[in-house]
């Protein structure tokens, strides 16, 4: 095994790592999100109101996130 592939090894490992950092947070993130899309769907079980819902509160966070700094 030479060094050239080692470090490509390292570096696919690290942005490998990264990816699954980014995407653990993207999930954590949307989880108030779909609580409120799944109490809304399980309240009148269309997935038209489950969607605006969702998109509700995304846009809604979004906003927070941005005015609070």
């Amino acid at each position: 095994m030479d060094i050239i592939s080692l470090a490509g090894f390292l570096a696919l490992v690290i942005i490998g790592i990264a990816l699954v950092l980014f995407l653990i947070k993207i999930v954590r993130s949307l989880v108030p999100e779909a609580i409120v899309a799944l109490v809304v769907y399980l309240f009148t079980a269309s997935l038209w109101w489950t969607g605006a819902a969702f998109l509700a509160v995304v846009i809604l966070t979004f906003l927070y996130k941005i005015l609070a700094k």
